[in-house]
């Protein structure tokens, strides 16, 4: 069972224990990782977290996503212009 409210992306690189993750969901969400698990475990967390901080300040909780999805891909280059 996945135990997280938002969908979660994670992106390996051409480092073989550096992860970057962010949610689709939870727009600002973002982190890195060692690995897969670990990427995993701090968004469960972060996310908290991140949800608290925006209660904070005012700002728009979007929904629990009622079917988080874990994504793991290769990482998507941006080109710089």
């Amino acid at each position: 069972m996945i135990e997280l409210e938002y969908s979660l992306i994670i992106e390996a690189t051409e480092e073989p224990d550096y992860f970057g993750f962010y949610s689709p969901d939870l727009k600002g969400f973002s982190g890195i990782g060692h690995s897969i698990e670990d990427c995993i475990y701090k968004a469960k967390w972060g996310m908290i977290e991140h949800i608290n901080l925006l209660k904070e300040q005012g700002l728009p909780v979007p929904p629990p996503n009622p079917n988080p999805k874990i994504i793991i891909q290769n990482e998507d280059k941006v080109a710089v212009a």
